[in-house]
């Protein structure tokens, strides 16, 4: 097994049957700021270093005043400097939206600053709508996407491991600073650096995955019957690399825990009124539970409401653990990586020390 894959698998705590981890959208809440959200995340990162949750990543989003997260590299370098084992990484960096060489200079940074610690998850989504995307990009990228992905995966793969062969017009320039140098026990000095996960919530980055021999994440928290065919096709089309010799999946998955049964349903309730509010052009911050009791439901908004929460995870730490356990039998999946979207920061923070009770994960203080 190779260092990357050392990396990339992770080990099982306490009596979870897989490797739990955070997936972070540093959710804004009405009557919070971006400064708060950051704030919990803060809170959040060290939770899961001292109780073992695996990895902790952050996903690009714009324009979108709910989710603070458009810079991930930004904010692992801000968790980095406030945590000090736990991997960090971006799930996803949406590689349409950036030049590849910034992307190896921003993770080959974060490298540098917390060696060993780093994964650069990747989608091909552009995280936004077209209007944004168009922004971000400038007319002179807009006829890139989601078709160019392959061709600029395999640009940043290049400049990640500073190997252009001679002759191409890219050899002579190197991402700075690039592998990292790790230092093993006895002396030997080898080239680091963060492994690449490919994301998806279809069958596109399953493919190339499995053809690519690199890990695979995929979104089942909202694109939850695309699960089982996606993670099919990455385990059907993987070819052994020398990343990993067999195929390792986690999955995302939308799960909150609280005290009571109700009020885990009053949370999610009020973060699906924020996704019904999104998915209709109406992105904001996140609602109370207050404000979705209130808000007068049409049939149809009730119904999308409803059919949402069917794949989010709630109830009680056990009632989550039992539900948890339940997907993973289901979808194979290696690894859970879990992400709480409730208004507020408290609630956020309860649910993940009410799952890691759940699972006997090993107490610590964050």
């Amino acid at each position: 097994m190779t260092e990357q894959a050392d990396d990339i698998r992770g080990t099982a705590r306490g009596s979870a049957p897989v490797p739990l981890s955070v997936l972070d959208l540093v959710t804004v809440g009405a009557g919070y700021s971006s400064s708060d959200a950051l704030a919990t995340s803060v809170r959040i990162a060290r939770l899961a270093e001292s109780r073992g949750f695996e990895r902790y990543w952050v996903a690009e989003h714009h324009s979108m005043p709910g989710v603070a997260s458009s810079s991930p590299a930004v904010i692992l370098a801000y968790l980095a400097a406030r945590t000090e084992r736990i991997r960090l990484g971006s799930g996803g960096v949406m590689l349409p939206n950036h030049a590849p060489l910034v992307i190896a200079e921003q993770f080959g940074t974060l490298e540098a600053m917390a060696p060993g610690r780093v994964d650069l998850g990747l989608g091909r989504a552009p995280g936004t709508d077209g209007a944004t995307a168009a922004a971000l990009r400038r007319t002179d990228r807009l006829h890139e996407g989601a078709d160019d992905f392959p061709q600029q995966l395999a640009e940043l793969l290049r400049f990640l491991d500073d190997d252009f062969p001679d002759g191409h017009p890219y050899s002579r320039i190197h991402a700075v600073p690039g592998p990292v140098q790790a230092t093993s026990p006895g002396g030997v000095q080898s080239p680091h650096r963060p492994p690449v996960w490919l994301l998806g919530s279809s069958g596109f980055s399953a493919r190339l995955a499995g053809a690519l021999g690199l890990p695979f994440a995929f979104a089942h928290h909202f694109s939850a019957q695309n699960t089982i065919p996606a993670l099919d096709l990455y385990r059907e089309s993987f070819r052994p690399s020398a990343v990993l010799d067999e195929p390792y999946a986690l999955i995302g998955v939308a799960a909150l825990a609280a005290d009571e049964e109700a009020e885990a349903r009053r949370q999610v309730r009020a973060a699906a009124l924020n996704m019904l509010r999104l998915r209709s052009g109406r992105p904001g911050l996140v609602p109370t539970p207050e404000e979705a009791e209130a808000y007068p439901w049409t049939e149809a908004e009730a119904h999308f409401v409803d059919s949402w929460n069917e794949n989010v995870v709630h109830g009680t730490g056990e009632q989550v653990r039992a539900g948890l356990d339940e997907l993973r039998k289901r979808t194979g999946a290696d690894e859970l990586m879990l992400t709480a979207n409730a208004h507020g920061p408290d609630i956020r923070v309860r649910s993940y020390e009410l799952i890691a009770d759940a699972y006997d994960l090993p107490a610590g203080s964050s």
